[in-house]
């Protein structure tokens, strides 16, 4: 049970008991996933089981798609329909309006993080520090908006289908685009569609499924991670286990081309034995005789994986 689940988190619950459900039918604690989802969101949730959590932070920066349902004029403290709501506003803007506002957050802006989020500050989560009456307002960063599709306007709501990078809110955009039109704005349905190539449509509710049907579901790291792989020979795998740094003899193929200082996987007969930091080029490697170590082991992974 080592590998990456592509999970459906279900409206009304959170991110956390998703994780809960899979560690008592599991029978695990060492779950983890790679980005939260709102409780009044659904959709994909990509878990890391057992080894595999040290792996997530090569998934978090995959782009994301959402679809989103908004409502003009409405306003909350957490810019989402489960927040109190603070303003009510008419929104008196035509169709082609709105349609121009939506489509002019596509490329890179500054985005603030909403003060009700899971983002962290001095340690502690946003919307703990929010309910106990801490708004903290946190700098704008960057974020970019790669596609925005299938609007629809039928007023005072808009929907939309949105490709985003990392770390984008997409209650913040859509009060963004409220507030771009004078009226601020509220999420009233939101579904993650995609994390990278995690699918909805191949996703799995855990809280309907049994033990069983969720561990012939897990995905091999080696199927998901998009990173340079190199053959190893078995008889260097212990040595690499005990922390030995490979060198060219360690080496039975280099499979896929990489840059020096670039991440790649150690495999051997299929299986992730472990990531290093290339010291040298592929093509380097292949072309000229190095004795001294050419990777250097970051993360090793006995457990599970043989």
């Amino acid at each position: 049970m080592v590998g990456f689940l592509n999970a459906f988190k279900p409206k009304g619950v959170t991110s956390h008991d998703v994780i809960d459900e899979l560690r008592k039918k599991l029978k695990t604690k060492k779950i983890g996933h790679a980005g939260t989802l709102d409780p009044f969101a659904e959709g994909v949730l990509v878990i890391g089981i057992s080894g595999a959590t040290r792996l997530l932070e090569y998934l978090k920066n995959e782009k994301k798609r959402y679809y989103v349902k908004a409502i003009l004029g409405l306003i909350t403290e957490t810019f989402d329909i489960t927040g109190q709501v603070k303003e009510e506003r008419v929104c008196q803007k035509s169709n082609d309006e709105i349609k121009d506002a939506i489509l002019s957050f596509k490329g890179k802006y500054k985005q603030v993080p909403p003060a009700y989020s899971a983002k962290k500050y001095n340690g502690e989560r946003l919307y703990k520090l929010a309910r106990e009456g801490k708004i903290i307002s946190l700098p704008p960063v960057e974020v970019e908006i790669y596609e925005i599709e299938n609007i629809k306007i039928v007023p005072p709501e808009f929907s939309f289908e949105v490709v985003v990078s990392p770390g984008t809110y997409i209650r913040s955009l859509c009060m963004d685009i409220g507030y771009k039109l004078g009226c601020g704005a509220t999420a009233v349905e939101l579904v993650r569609k995609s994390v990278g190539k995690f699918s909805i449509k191949d996703s799995i509710n855990p809280f309907e499924l049994s033990s069983e049907q969720i561990v012939n579901r897990i995905l091999r790291v080696e199927e998901v991670l998009d990173l340079p792989k190199v053959e190893i020979y078995k008889d260097y795998v212990e040595k690499i286990f005990n922390g030995v740094q490979p060198t060219m003899d360690f080496v039975k193929e280099i499979k896929d081309d990489f840059r020096k200082d670039q991440d790649v996987m150690l495999v051997c007969d299929g299986r992730l034995v472990a990531i290093a930091v290339s010291q040298r080029t592929s093509s380097f490697l292949k072309k000229n005789e190095v004795r001294e170590s050419v990777f250097k082991l970051k993360k090793v992974f006995r457990e599970g994986m043989f």
